[in-house]
């Protein structure tokens, strides 16, 4: 057998190895994995914003929402629905990086949006009001696309038009 063979067979096992160990590491890690969707988000101006969206649907999703995420795409974000329409609280324990919260009623309106929130914050997050589902967005997105209260996200989660 020629050496350089048996380099590439070494380093080929080392790298099935090394890969192994990560896929274990995540299983082992006790993170969740999410169900991915689409939505829009029409302004008041009636301009369509389309996000593809994680769905935090359990409560271990809602547990652990964007923990430990470094980035997120500029068109992402992850969708919180619950089982029921109530006063919803967040914190930002463990999210490293900032986020607008847009909090959405059963009917897909924005009922109220809270910009830029603190990564490692734990001070509490309020829905103000009852809400059926939180929109988690790139901290600045809702300044850039000018989103505001009254604005409509449209899925399947909610009873708009």
């Amino acid at each position: 057998m020629f050496p350089a063979a048996s380099g590439l067979r070494l380093g080929l096992i080392l790298l099935l190895a090394f890969l192994a160990l990560v896929r274990e590491g995540w299983a082992q890690s006790g993170l969740v994995a999410f169900e991915q969707d689409t939505l829009v988000l029409r302004s008041a101006d009636g301009t369509a914003h389309e996000f593809e969206v994680e769905l935090a649907l359990t409560s271990a999703q809602h547990a652990q929402g964007l923990m430990f995420r470094r980035q997120m795409a500029g068109d992402a974000g992850m969708l919180f629905i619950y089982p029921s329409q109530r006063m919803r609280y967040m914190w930002m324990k463990n999210t490293l990086i900032p986020l607008d919260m847009l909090f959405i009623d059963k009917s897909g309106r924005v009922v109220h949006l809270v910009e830029r929130a603190v990564p490692k914050s734990l001070q509490t997050i309020s829905s103000n009001e009852p809400v059926l589902a939180v929109l988690e967005l790139n901290g600045g997105t809702a300044s850039r696309l000018n989103l505001g209260i009254g604005d409509v996200v449209e899925h399947a989660a909610f009873d708009s038009p």
